[in-house]
């Protein structure tokens, strides 16, 4: 087999074994299961770190759209539309058992991984979209710096969809449900409740922020 197809091999059946173990799982038993020995692994990934890196190349940063930033900016849609777009399109690409189980065993294992996503969707999602809330109430001449209860609320929705994913890949319960639907139901709840008036708007950041807290990747 050729180095390049052995590395993907690798990666491919790292990304099951660390949904599977966590990544508490020893290599050895990932070669073991792959039936090659510890040594070659090593040949390939100098140390298990490197694996890990890999993994969360191949599992994360690849599924990410790049398309998905522009998305989030085009005014001439509404934010709700932009954002029912978004999440219908996010999950689609990462409500998978690989990639939440290791989303979510990242997090508790202090690998940084998680961190590092969780900025991207900062970055490119969270803070933009509290941005582009200001302009649609027609504070566009707000020029002070985001609050938090601001970028919480997004936090909150990010949280609300993600959830969905939880349920099923984590508590294993039988989600048997159109995640377009839902998605698009719990976008449009949060835009009834942010943008109708500002009572509903601070009820929805402390109805979302909670949410927030049990799921936010």
């Amino acid at each position: 087999m050729r180095r390049e197809d052995r590395e993907k091999l690798i990666i491919s059946e790292a990304v099951r074994f660390f949904a599977e173990c966590g990544f508490e799982g020893q290599t050895r038993e990932l070669a073991k299961r792959m039936g090659i020995s510890h040594a070659v692994i090593y040949r390939h990934f100098e140390s298990k770190d490197a694996l890990i890196e890999r993994v969360y190349d191949h599992i994360y940063v690849k599924r990410w759209n790049p398309d998905w930033e522009p998305l989030v900016l085009d005014r001439s849609l509404s934010l709700q539309d932009r954002l029912t777009q978004f999440y219908i399109e996010y999950a689609a690409r990462v409500f998978d058992y690989d990639w939440v189980r290791i989303f979510v065993s990242s997090g508790l294992k202090s690998y940084g991984l998680t961190e590092r996503y969780l900025d991207i969707i900062r970055t490119k999602i969270i803070r933009p979209a509290a941005m582009e809330l200001r302009c649609e109430l027609d504070q566009g001449a707000n020029t002070a710096p985001l609050s938090e209860a601001e970028l919480e609320l997004f936090w909150g929705l990010h949280g609300a969809v993600f959830y969905i994913a939880i349920r099923k890949y984590i508590y294993g319960e039988p989600v048997e449900i159109d995640v377009r639907i839902a998605v698009t139901n719990t976008v449009k709840t949060f835009f009834n409740g942010a943008i109708s008036s500002p009572q509903k708007l601070e009820d929805t950041v402390q109805r979302y922020s909670m949410l927030g807290k049990i799921a936010a990747p």
